[in-house]
């Protein structure tokens, strides 16, 4: 699971742990005992974060206009198509 920096706090990290996941997420830079962690899959979060972002471009997505959810399926697959082509 990969998490934000403002998430590293023991108990989330345990939840995650305990729900079988695999935490992603640096730890603050005053922590006494720091952990290892993915590098490349935590700069992969980035990536991510920029493509809900774009796709909030598409005002039909984030005002959810669509009443039938396999309408609004398909049109996150026709704007994430477009973003695709760019």
């Amino acid at each position: 699971m990969i998490m934000d920096r403002a998430y590293e706090g023991d108990e989330t990290r345990q939840l995650v742990l305990e729900l079988g996941f695999t935490p992603v997420v640096p730890p603050k830079q005053n922590r006494v005992d720091p952990w290892e962690y993915d590098r490349i899959m935590y700069r992969r979060r980035n990536e991510i974060e920029r493509l809900f972002r774009r796709l909030k471009g598409f005002r039909r997505i984030f005002s959810r206009f669509d009443k039938l959810d396999v309408m609004f399926t398909a049109f996150i697959h026709f704007a994430l198509i477009v973003e695709a082509l760019r």
